[in-house]
């Protein structure tokens, strides 16, 4: 007899409930006859700007563009030099260093905080200290957890920085922020934001897209016009810009799926609460449930120290997964000048790190088949 299987991630399966909806929105955009900019850019720039408490929004084209056009806005706007230090966590996705270096900017790693899986905000205060050439703070909201605290807003006021978010895994998350009421939404803790709407991130498109948020107005002037050949009006170029605009149809897409973000939020984070009370293995460490009202879990990340064991356990009985990261970037070979860095949080995370299934994929009925599948490894 076959075993139910508990696929990792099926974007047809994810996309269905919505597909008379998106082919309409193709529609309404093939018919517009505007298939560059226009009214459903205008539109989805105006949500995504109220979903995420930002004044401004640019639509770009996606999320390592628009951590390089926010790099490149400060540069413009004489705020960051080429060779300015940038912290950066060195638990992260190769596309937050890529960003700073493409732009000459200097990535300065610092270890993750074992627990969190987000840089170690206690570390950046000693690392701006010991190295005067830091002017910028990546804070990446990895997983979907935010990365903002007490320490990072103290050592953000103390050495001047500047923070740039890196909101692709976090969007509709939010941080509890030192000295305000309440919490503050991912996207705009700091001077900007870059979000990427690649198709399996929570609010996903159907091929690469991506947004700059920001309270500023200087910076998504500047972005919105380094994305279009650096130009602020027609045929005339302030900058020496690239061509990073965000596709009509792509926009479109989005609105159709933004109205129910918090429904898939909710979903996320009613799985994560399923994993956390059903998985009792003591070989496999669970990720912090601290704040499940924060965390939009675009990851459910546990670590286990013997994971090539696990992945066999989970592959036998038909459970999904993947590894989100295997390689950390300063071991990857196109930055083979960072190797020598001695990192051995990071080293240690990635080789542990195993994302079990928490998309619209997986019912609580299949997490909690999953945790018992779990329980078995020994």
């Amino acid at each position: 007899m076959k075993h139910k299987t508990y696929p990792f991630l099926d974007l047809g399966t994810v996309n269905a409930p919505y597909a008379a909806a998106l082919k309409d929105a193709a529609a309404r955009v093939i018919d517009s006859g505007r298939y560059v900019g226009g009214p459903e850019n205008e539109a989805f720039e105006s949500e995504l700007a109220a979903l995420c408490d930002a004044p401004y929004a640019v639509g770009v084209s996606n999320g390592l563009d628009a951590l390089r056009l926010i790099f490149r806005a400060l540069i413009e706007l004489g705020r960051l030099r080429p060779g300015d230090g940038v912290i950066v966590s060195a638990n992260t996705y190769i596309a937050s260093v890529l960003a700073v270096t493409d732009c000459g900017l200097r990535p300065v790693f610092v270890e993750p905080d074992a627990a969190t899986m987000n840089l170690d905000t206690s570390l950046v205060d000693s690392a701006c200290s010991s190295d005067p050439g830091i002017r910028a703070v990546l804070t990446v909201h990895l997983y979907g957890r935010a990365c903002f605290d007490a320490a990072l807003a103290e050592a953000v006021r103390r050495h001047g920085l500047i923070v740039v978010e890196d909101n692709a895994q976090a969007i509709g998350a939010d941080a509890a922020v030192p000295g305000l009421n309440g919490s503050v939404r991912t996207g705009s803790l700091g001077h900007a934001a870059a979000c990427s709407f690649y198709p399996t991130k929570n609010l996903g498109a159907l091929g690469d897209a991506g947004a700059v948020t920001t309270a500023d107005a200087d910076i998504a002037r500047a972005v919105r016009a380094l994305a279009n050949y650096g130009s602020d009006r027609r045929y005339h170029n302030i900058y020496e810009g690239f061509n990073c605009r965000l596709d009509p149809v792509q926009a479109a897409f989005m609105r159709v799926k933004l109205p129910y973000l918090e429904n898939e939020t909710a979903h996320r984070r009613a799985l994560a609460a399923v994993y956390d009370e059903s998985i009792t293995n003591p070989l496999v460490v669970k990720p912090l449930l601290d704040t499940p009202d924060g965390c939009v879990w675009h990851q459910y990340v546990v670590r286990t120290a013997r994971r090539d064991d696990f992945l066999r356990h989970l592959e036998a009985n038909g459970v999904g997964y993947d590894i989100h990261y295997a390689v950390p970037p300063h071991l990857q070979p196109c930055y083979a000048r960072y190797g020598h860095l001695s990192l051995p949080v990071t080293v240690r995370l990635a080789s542990e790190v195993v994302s079990l299934p928490v998309s619209g994929c997986t019912s609580e009925d299949d997490a909690r088949a999953i945790s018992s599948i779990i329980n078995d490894f020994c």
